[in-house]
């Protein structure tokens, strides 16, 4: 029988520890994790203590002092395929972060990987470098399956749209389905109603209140809007998803106790007058109640853009768990060898 520490997985590209999160709760433990970002190390080793972090970048690590284990996660940077962004892709430094997830996959050999990354990925222009990748996932030994996501699918109360790839080594015999989305979806008031009275703003505009909050992270950044901000809605009501939960903080979407912007023109729009005072961006807390992280589940910052980009850059735990719960279903129909069963396991929701 497969020992209980068994079910280790290494983690690339961590950040706040989303996907990390998701998989704990479905059985697995990350038992080693790389992260570069240094405002990102306290958040991840003070809510993963038994994980070693190596903060190198990953183009540094040669492949033998990384452990051998039964999957490899990540979410290489997806910078450079953002639909916001200059679009480069593949040719960005940072589009050539995939390679290094995959030199470490063809290393180390696990039984399964899951990479994550922006829809921008599925943009005409990036045809070549997606089946390129896809095609590297493939010759690496690896069963490859491929979707775009909507996490609202999956009881994360947004609309996030991110693509997987997740693969079986060939030898295992078998190839991941992805989950049907669920019928119950999960709605702003579901997760954030409680919040609406306790939110405090940033001082100075983006530096923390973490001394004053009551609930931890509850608080927002300050200041105006650009006129791209103001170019579209940035309000949903109480009974809609979220707009997704973006990486900067002055993107972050508005309060739902705010009505709709009204729109003055093409690209224009303004807040309902009489009502500006309803009109804040939600707080760190509330978008990781968002992106579906425990209240417990603490981030660690001085300076507010730091927060929100920890939080709008993870995988929502939720939706982790989902893939993760079926991984773990999938490798517990295994008997490798005669040490390899990991059908006593058991795997709980958030």
């Amino acid at each position: 029988m497969m020992a209980e520490n068994s079910m280790n997985i290494i983690s690339l590209f961590a950040g706040a520890g989303g996907l990390d999160l998701g998989f704990k709760q479905a059985g697995f433990k990350t038992i080693w994790a790389n992260e570069y970002d240094k405002d990102i190390w306290e958040t991840f080793e003070k809510n993963f203590t038994d994980t070693t972090l190596d903060r190198r970048s990953i183009t540094q690590i040669p492949s033998d002092e990384i452990p051998q284990t039964l999957g490899l996660i990540g979410g290489p940077p997806c910078q450079s395929w953002s639909e916001a962004g200059k679009s480069r892709g593949i040719d960005d430094h940072r589009g050539q972060l995939f390679f290094e997830f995959i030199r470490v996959l063809r290393d180390k050999k696990p039984l399964f990987f899951l990479a994550e990354n922006v829809s921008g990925m599925l943009a005409s222009r990036h045809g070549e470098a997606l089946e390129n990748i896809k095609n590297h996932f493939k010759q690496s030994g690896y069963k490859l399956s491929f979707q775009l996501m909507n996490a609202h699918d999956y009881s994360v109360p947004q609309d996030r749209k991110r693509i997987f790839f997740i693969g079986f080594r060939e030898d295992l015999g078998i190839e991941f389905e992805f989950p049907k989305p669920f019928e119950k979806k999960l709605y702003l008031k579901d997760v954030i109603w409680d919040l609406k009275q306790s939110a405090l703003p940033a001082i100075n505009k983006t530096y923390s209140n973490a001394d004053k909050c009551k609930i931890a992270n509850h608080e927002y950044m300050t200041g105006g809007f650009s006129s791209m901000f103001m170019s579209r809605n940035r309000v949903r009501a109480w009974d809609e998803p979220s707009f997704t939960i973006q990486a900067g903080g002055r993107h972050a979407p508005l309060h739902p106790q705010a009505p709709k912007m009204e729109l003055v023109e093409k690209d224009k729009r303004k807040f309902v007058e009489g009502k500006e005072e309803l009109y804040r961006r939600l707080s760190i807390r509330e978008c990781a109640r968002i992106q579906t992280f425990p209240d417990e589940h603490k981030f660690y910052y001085k300076n507010l853009t730091a927060g929100y980009k920890m939080v709008g850059n993870a995988v929502p735990p939720n939706l982790a768990f989902v893939l993760a719960k079926k991984i773990y279903e999938d490798l517990s129909q295994l008997d490798i060898e005669g040490n390899f069963s990991v059908k006593n396991h058991r795997a709980t929701p958030l």
